[in-house]
């Protein structure tokens, strides 16, 4: 009975953390359709994924923690990546170059909050604020996000 209870909360665990995982946009205009849609600002995270340590512990210590999965429902979640080891997706290695001359990123991780907007068909894209890989955790990274947010109010 111990056994099965055990198997039973183990499935119960696996399929609940299935339904709790965070979905990252590659395609901006995508995420800018469903920002202006939603009401909510971008998250445009610009990592090197394969390579970057900082931005591997960008993820481990905030984006993987239950709080920053709750906290993304008020954003969308754009991944801007620029591997080295791997190739890139063909069909955004473009769009991510244009994004990071657009924002000046100099470094991996940054994070930009960007509030886009449309007129006759053209997405135009005020910067927020943005943030890169600080220690604390998840906790004091969501307090300085929330700052840059709460200016959108």
């Amino acid at each position: 009975m111990k056994r099965l209870l055990t198997g039973l909360l183990l499935l119960f665990a696996s399929y609940a953390s299935s339904q709790d995982t965070l979905f990252w946009e590659t395609d901006v205009r995508k995420a800018a359709e469903a920002s202006l849609a939603e009401k909510k600002p971008l998250f445009l995270f610009f990592t090197g994924s394969d390579w970057c340590g900082v931005c591997k512990r960008l993820q481990n210590e905030v984006f993987s923690q239950p709080q920053f999965l709750e906290w993304s429902k008020n954003v969308i979640l754009v991944e801007l990546d620029f591997p080295r080891n791997k190739q890139p997706d063909p069909r955004f290695v473009e769009q991510n170059r244009l994004f990071k001359e657009m924002f000046g990123v100099t470094g991996y991780p940054t994070i930009v909050f960007a509030a886009p907007s449309k007129i006759q068909n053209q997405f135009y894209y005020a910067r927020i604020g943005s943030l890169g890989y600080m220690a604390g955790g998840a906790e004091v990274w969501l307090n300085a996000a929330n700052q840059f947010l709460s200016t959108q109010k």
